[in-house]
């Protein structure tokens, strides 16, 4: 009995945006081009743009659909709502590494709305709703949000670089590390001690950006207690 030809699916805009941000995940923006894109989904570079006018267009359009999954929540008070917002954020960002740079960068100016404007907004009406005024809030958008995003960048970059590191011949990154804090101990106990936490805790990132944010979140409350 003959097979069907397996048909391909149709080419749309959200199975370019898709793939792409597959391909960006496994391999870094980087390596994304139209021309390797093309061959991912099996069809010719053109046939991309027809649905993305360039490549401009679609890191943005990847951008945005990462964004869109960052929770909004309406429910909840603020703190609570943007605590869930602030991990979710987190969490996705960590998710697509290659994402979080690029979201710090504006997109179309001449596009108002988006993920991205969605987001800030949201932000912007719970802290005004919540309570604080509007000199307040423009202080804890900015707090929350670089918190959001610094602190994944700066793991992400941590990630980055503990991952390409190699030890000296013969050593295991493990006894290379603890030979450096042996070194540190005489001169600077406080970093060596820190380093050792490092070593033997096992906290990760992710306990780390909550404890920053907890802070930030409670130090709002009390600013609003004191109003």
């Amino acid at each position: 009995m003959a097979t069907r030809p397996r048909t391909r699916k149709p080419l749309t805009k959200e199975l370019v945006l898709a793939r792409a941000i597959a391909l960006a995940d496994a391999e870094g923006i980087e390596a994304l081009s139209m021309r390797k894109l093309g061959q991912v989904l099996g069809v010719e570079a053109m046939s991309l743009y027809n649905h993305v006018a360039n490549k401009g267009e679609l890191v943005t359009g990847m951008v945005d659909r990462v964004i869109e999954q960052f929770e909004l929540p309406e429910d909840g008070t603020w703190d609570h709502a943007i605590r869930r917002c602030a991990i979710s954020a987190h969490r996705v960002l960590r998710e697509h590494p290659w994402a979080c740079r690029l979201a710090l960068i504006p997109s179309d100016p001449r596009i108002i709305g988006g993920p991205r404007v969605r987001y800030m907004e949201w932000l912007l009406r719970r802290l005004r709703e919540g309570g604080f005024s509007a000199d307040i809030t423009y202080s804890a958008y900015h707090t929350l949000d670089s918190h959001i995003f610094g602190f994944t960048l700066w793991q992400i970059g941590h990630s980055e670089a503990s991952s390409s590191f190699t030890p000296p011949e013969g050593q295991s990154v493990e006894e290379w590390a603890y030979g450096i804090l042996a070194q540190l101990r005489g001169t600077y106990p406080y970093l060596a001690e820190h380093g050792e936490q490092h070593m033997t805790r096992g906290r990760d990132g992710d306990a780390e950006y909550e404890f920053g944010l907890d802070l930030i979140l409670e130090g709002l409350r009390k600013l609003r207690r004191k109003r």
